[in-house]
């Protein structure tokens, strides 16, 4: 009873921590594709791995989306059409990634589920509820890590209203906007918590409420350290990043991984490889993303973050004064972004990078190798390769 209360506090923190610091609304890890190669290229490579599973990712969370409750709160998020509240875009990724079965994170807990198979330890019992070479548990945790990863974007959509200006519309849209983001998220939220005491795994409750905190964490750390993208802060080193990182990006795929291995009875070490495999493809994922203004000329300025990675390790390249000097000389100038991105661009930070992109991807792989050979398996490899390969 006491873990079920854990997750309660957890998601109540979860909730008043994006309402109360949210000021930047960015989606997370996996909420598009890679660009690193071509579309078609990634489409094939989670199309595929699709097919291993069973069912398309973008079915994960539809027992909850298509239920009573939250189609009544989509018809009343209908009135936001017109406005500039964030939840509209947000729902507008939903329809966009669904479309194009670009939800990930379920598909990964899946696909590292199948690779590792049952346990020696696990009963004869177990081996009845497997479907396609996967309990039913685990893919109703893969379900569980998608709700979560939907109501952390829904409820990072929160408006915060001391900081509105005339410019984003009347504020009786934004309060109405906010009640919606936090009643959807709240709703995904109470389901989590329903499917996790389903599962009847005290450990695996443990496992996930953490993850929990840690995402509230991520958000305290984005909000204190980065809190928009082109302004700064406090000297951050990229080792300080990769923490905030790994805790707001990371930290429920890496932990959603290791609750599967628990679910099918895998010993501690199986459970560490699935919790590093899904740490280092998940910071391998994000530094491609930082990656992309850098490398792709379809992006533009907009897309560009003083606080991304290669802009962090450029600075300490050339030492935090000398960084601080050029940005002063560039807002003088009135092109701040554009002669930015281009003294990273000549610069290490690019390169160094993309060579941590590649570090974290190899160690990704490294951790597959407890698992025997299978198309699943080979799967999470592609996954990785379609994030680590720049062209």
């Amino acid at each position: 009873m006491s873990v079920i209360k854990c997750v309660t506090q957890s998601v109540g923190i979860f909730r008043d921590c994006t309402s109360k610091f949210c000021t930047r609304r960015t989606l997370s890890l996996f909420s598009g594709s890679p660009t690193t190669t071509n579309t078609t290229h990634w489409s094939k490579v989670v199309s595929d791995a699709e097919k291993i599973v069973g069912y398309p990712s973008s079915f994960m969370s539809l027992r909850c989306l298509l239920s009573d409750e939250l189609s009544n709160i989509a018809m009343q998020v209908r009135k936001l059409v017109g406005t500039k509240h964030p939840l509209l875009n947000t729902a507008r990724s939903f329809v966009y990634d669904s479309r194009n079965n670009l939800q990930m994170r379920g598909l990964v807990v899946l696909l590292i589920s199948k690779a590792a198979g049952p346990s020696k330890s696990a009963e004869d019992t177990l081996q009845h509820d497997m479907v396609s070479g996967i309990y039913t548990s685990q893919r109703n945790l893969a379900e569980i890590t998608e709700l979560i990863h939907t109501a952390f974007l829904v409820h990072r959509g929160i408006v915060n209203m001391e900081e509105l200006k005339s410019c984003d519309g009347p504020i009786k849209d934004m309060e109405f906007g906010n009640k919606m983001a936090i009643l959807s998220g709240d709703f995904l939220l109470a389901n989590v918590c329903t499917g996790l005491a389903h599962l009847q795994n005290t450990k695996v409750v443990e496992i996930v409420s953490s993850a929990i905190g840690d995402l509230v964490q991520g958000i305290y750390y984005e909000n204190t350290y980065l809190p928009e993208k082109n302004s700064f802060t406090d000297d951050i080193g990229i080792a300080s990043w990769m923490e905030h990182i790994f805790l707001s990006h990371g930290a429920l795929l890496a932990k959603s991984c290791q609750a599967a291995m628990e679910l099918a009875k895998h010993d501690p070490e199986v459970q560490s490889m699935a919790f590093q495999y899904g740490k280092h493809m998940s910071l391998s994922y994000k530094l491609n993303s930082d990656l992309q203004p850098f490398m792709n000329e379809k992006y533009s300025g907009s897309s560009f973050s003083l606080n991304s990675a290669p802009v962090i390790l450029h600075q300490e390249f050339i030492g935090r004064e000398a960084w601080m000097e050029l940005v002063k000389q560039a807002q003088l100038k009135g092109n701040l972004i554009d002669l930015a991105k281009e003294a990273v661009k000549a610069g290490k930070g690019v390169t160094a990078a993309t060579d941590l992109c590649c570090y974290h991807g190899d160690k990704a792989l490294e951790n597959l190798h407890c698992f025997p050979p299978s198309k699943a398996r080979s799967a999470l490899e592609n996954i990785v390769h379609a994030v680590t390969r720049f062209h």
